[in-house]
């Protein structure tokens, strides 16, 4: 049959993202796979589909585009078979995601050339433990890093990083609470080539430029960086909470206008039913999604693979197509 070429193998199973998609697996995900155990497709499959992924936080348009593609593929190929259409779903997600990441930019990391990570996102996403779990990341492959508390308008945020600094045995660059961050940024910057850093990863704060002028301040803390490397920050990286679901979404469209992002991670994935925001986040923005936050621990965090991702949403590790 020519349709079984265009199948995808099973990717290979990620425990943590499996882990993090449990609750998005085992809810609406669970009713979306059930959709397709009827003998034949119908127009209620469709509808019921729609709707469906539009509780799982995929989005109205992205919903409206998945399912037109399953529609016009499942009519091309003719079609009769419901399992072959839910493979057609999952085919059709895993481009979707795979879209977003061929915008994803080589990086290059030198030895006693700090890689500069410029951390971004509003207020409670989890930004500070999203930035321990990524110093913890970068160290399992024997990296030096420094965190930057460039959030000095939160007492909180400063006092969360040094904590994180502590249980990960990283140096933390921190000023007191109201302190210029841009002071911060260039002490980090100065300390960071002293002591060969490999990755230095800035801390911001955390708040929309409909409250703060985020852009200027954000563009002076590159300015700051760049005296010292020419190309830094040679990451951005909005975090995303994945409990929001499409308010999310326009967060992340608020910054987008602001800052030149590079990448995203989604936080506190473990936490929602509703994983689908991945998709929304890939369609609307086309910037990568690069990290996935599967819990509290710093080891909480895997790289996120579109067909890894897609499947830990429809399948369970040990379950077959």
């Amino acid at each position: 049959m020519v349709l079984n070429r265009l199948f995808r193998r099973r990717a290979e199973p990620d425990v943590q993202i499996d882990q993090g998609l449990e609750k998005t697996r085992r809810g609406v995900f669970l009713e979306i796979t059930r959709l397709f155990d009827r003998s034949v497709l119908d127009e209620e499959l469709y509808e019921d589909l729609e709707m469906l992924l539009i509780q799982a936080d995929v989005g109205w348009d992205v919903s409206q585009k998945l399912v037109a593609e399953l529609r016009e593929r499942v009519d091309r190929d003719r079609i009769k078979d419901p399992a072959d259409a839910r493979e057609i779903l999952r085919q059709e997600m895993i481009l979707l995601l795979e879209f977003a990441t061929r915008n994803r930019k080589v990086k290059i990391l030198q030895r006693g050339v700090p890689f500069v990570i410029m951390v971004v996102g509003v207020n409670g996403v989890g930004k500070t433990t999203s930035i321990a779990k990524l110093a913890a990341y970068h160290q399992r492959f024997g990296r030096s890093v420094m965190l930057a508390a460039g959030d000095t308008f939160r007492a909180a945020a400063i006092d969360q990083l040094s904590v994180w600094g502590e249980r990960l045995k990283v140096p933390v660059i921190a000023h007191q609470q109201g302190a210029d961050p841009g002071a911060v940024v260039f002490d980090a910057m100065q300390a960071a080539h002293a002591r060969n850093i490999d990755v230095l990863i800035v801390d911001t704060a955390g708040r929309l430029h409909t409250k703060y002028n985020l852009m200027a301040e954000l563009e002076k803390l590159r300015k700051i960086m760049r005296r010292h490397v020419e190309t830094a920050p040679q990451e951005v990286l909005l975090v995303i909470d994945a409990t929001t679901g499409q308010n999310g979404l326009i967060q992340a469209q608020e910054f987008a206008k602001s800052v030149d992002i590079t990448d995203i991670m989604i936080a506190k994935l473990d936490g929602t039913a509703k994983g689908g925001i991945a998709f929304s986040v890939a369609k609307e923005l086309g910037t990568p999604i690069s990290y996935v936050g599967t819990g509290e621990k710093a080891t909480d965090l895997a790289e996120f693979r579109p067909d890894t991702y897609v499947d830990s949403l429809f399948f369970g590790v040990g379950e077959g197509l």
